[in-house]
């Protein structure tokens, strides 16, 4: 048997026996028994080596040719293809023996594309349009190269994760530009010139330590979207970085306010020297923004750092011209630092005349500021001029507002829709009418920025339901003692509740005390002892006498109480608490004279015994108990 092969485009080839030989020197034999085949390795190598050798048997003076397919007309698609196929860091596996560019999708080995080197190497009848566009593709494709070189990277020296690396590798666009045009600047040294791009572009991220630099942003709790960010920042120049970095170190800036200084300072922060950084940090030490505030203050307001020394020393002068010192301003500073870098010259004018036209001078703004520096931050049309309207619908003068704004300040920056009006109108529904509820706000501004639900709701469900406060007199409670709203129930208002009600004052009782004076729940458990020990013990008053007046409690036990306590015994006159504590001395001597000339009338005849009131006349007995100090005497 002898074996011959017809060579075909198809890379097809038959076996064909001995008699087939002699059939095809007469064609007027049957046709020899063709066996198709794919070829493989084995069978390729067979047949180039054995047609190889009838050429040199047949014409032995003839240099051997070079096997080249047919050309073909290539489309937009099949040029893509090649294209990728040509710049990706794998080739697509082959079909063993293949000498075609051939895709993993190719079904036959005659569906192959037409060779790289003969398609490149062609004369091209395409005109510059579709050159530029095989070239922006070309573009696309080495970026869409150096990505996977810079995410295997990644991977395999950072030992970090695929999802890791490819949320990184995605936020980088502008170092995968900086390593494709340093990789081929490398092509022009001697010892790249003929190294592939994928070794130069390792090359590149190898020197520009970006693995160890992805690392230690990450140790420092920098998520990959920031990473990239200031990766990018750079402009290749990585080093950078890790100085400026260890910089904002130096001034206390600690964990996520490291990668808000990058990102908020401007695009030039990595290309200002430390000295000048330096010498912002000093100044504003000197002006009162101590040293271990400068990390919360540049982490809270990176603008500073974007700022020339002149524009740092005008924005301090424009507020230390206010009459701040420089502890108002330090601590100004580090309450809001915002209040320093963030705002224009012109905001910050706007609001000074804003607020002078409260009645406030220059240095009233500047301490204001000084307390609650927010008030910058708020928007004069947006929170201010609402508000005010608001205020003025509640009947709150322009006095009152002045003192909202000294009392609490943040009040003016609070949302009128969703904190302000809900309150208001929950005091409506209690009954209280806008005038009380202007006072209110006026006499208690804290009120308002107490939460509804958890503060306001409760306490008034308490004294409904615990205190014995009844529904016709909740609204007089809340107008007179707004206060009461922002007590805590259960360090206050309940302790006190359960002190009266051990005293044996009954609930409805203790419910027309509040309704007479709402401060009795909010004083101090240990102040009122020794008050009521005095009233029961000393003075030798019923209970009665403490539940028609229990204003007793707020006047002071050393300073009125026992003075006149004692003077009514020294005259032997006896009055009702209400006229004995409720007025000034002038009235009390008055009150004391008039009752001891009564009292002399009666004795010398000249009044009858019924004109004289047996309730206001002191007896044998007290006066008795008055000159023994320290004896006890047990409660009626």
């Amino acid at each position: 048997m002898i074996l011959h092969c017809n060579v075909s485009y198809t890379s097809t080839f038959s076996l064909v026996s001995s008699s087939s030989l002699h059939r095809q020197d007469n064609p007027d034999e049957s046709q020899a028994t063709v066996i198709r085949r794919r070829h493989n390795a084995k069978s390729l190598s067979l047949f180039i080596r054995h047609n190889r050798d009838l050429k040199l048997n047949k014409n032995p003076n003839e240099s051997p040719e070079t096997f080249v397919p047919p050309r073909r007309d290539v489309d937009g698609e099949d040029r893509s293809k090649l294209l990728e196929l040509s710049l990706v860091t794998r080739r697509t596996p082959q079909f063993p023996g293949s000498i075609y560019a051939q895709s993993a999708s190719d079904v036959d080995v005659a569906s192959s594309l037409p060779s790289l080197r003969n398609f490149l190497g062609s004369d091209g009848d395409d005109d510059g349009e579709s050159e530029r566009e095989m070239i922006a593709k070309a573009l696309e494709i080495r970026r869409k190269v150096t990505k996977e070189i810079i995410k295997e990277s990644l991977v395999r020296k950072g030992r970090f994760g695929i999802t890791y690396a490819t949320n990184v590798t995605d936020r980088v666009g502008d170092f995968v530009d900086h390593v494709m045009i340093e990789a081929a600047a490398l092509k022009r040294l001697p010892e790249f010139s003929e190294s592939r791009f994928n070794l130069r572009a390792r090359k590149v991220i190898e020197d520009s330590n970006f693995v160890p630099l992805v690392r230690w942003l990450k140790h420092h709790e920098f998520s990959y979207n920031r990473i990239g960010k200031i990766i990018c920042m750079s402009k290749g120049n990585l080093d950078s970085i890790r100085i400026m970095i260890e910089w904002l170190k130096t001034i206390h800036v600690k964990g996520e306010f490291i990668g808000v200084a990058f990102l908020r300072s401007g695009d030039n922060i990595l290309q200002r020297s430390r000295e000048e950084l330096d010498e912002i940090v000093e100044y504003l030490e000197s002006n009162g923004v101590r040293r271990d505030w400068m990390g919360y203050v540049v982490g809270r307001c990176p603008e500073l750092l974007s700022f020339s020394m002149e524009e740092v020393k005008s924005r301090v002068d424009f507020f230390l011209k206010m009459g701040m010192n420089q502890h108002d301003f330090g601590t100004m500073v580090f309450d809001y630092p915002k209040i320093l870098g963030f705002f224009s010259f012109q905001e910050m004018e706007k609001m000074i005349s804003y607020l002078k036209e409260f009645g406030l001078s220059t240095e009233d703004v500047g301490r204001l500021l000084a307390f609650k520096p927010h008030l910058m931050g708020c928007s004069i049309e947006e929170r201010w001029k609402p508000l005010v309207k608001y205020f003025y619908y509640l009947g709150i003068s322009k006095e009152g507002m002045k003192r909202i704004l000294f009392v609490k300040p943040i009040l003016y920056c609070t949302d009128l829709e969703k904190t302000i009006a809900p309150k208001v109108r929950f005091f409506q529904d209690m009954g209280i009418p806008n005038e009380a509820i202007g006072n209110m706000i006026v006499k208690f501004p804290s009120l308002l920025t107490n939460s509804l639900y958890k503060k306001i709701r409760p306490v008034v469900i308490f004294l409904l339901s615990r205190a014995g406060v009844s529904q016709k007199n909740i609204g007089k409670v809340i107008a007179l003692d707004p206060a009461l709203l922002g007590c805590s129930i259960g360090t206050k208002l309940e302790p006190n509740m359960r002190y009266y009600v051990s005293l044996g004052i009954k609930i409805h009782q203790l419910g027309e005390m509040i309704a007479d004076f709402p401060m009795l729940l909010r004083y101090n458990v240990d102040i009122l002892r020794p008050k009521y020990r005095y009233l029961r013990r000393t003075m030798i008053r019923p209970l009665q006498d403490l539940i028609e007046f229990p204003r007793f409690f707020s006047y002071s036990l050393e300073r009125r109480i026992i003075p006149r306590h004692a003077i009514m015994v020294e005259n032997r006159v006896n009055f009702k608490l209400r006229y004995m504590l409720a007025c000034t001395d002038e009235e009390f001597e008055r009150r004391v004279r008039e009752k001891v000339e009564g009292r002399e009338r009666f004795e010398a005849g000249l009044d009858s015994e019924d004109s004289q009131p047996l309730d206001e006349t002191i007896s044998d007995v007290e006066i008795g108990f008055s000159d023994s100090s320290g004896e006890e005497v047990e409660e009626a």
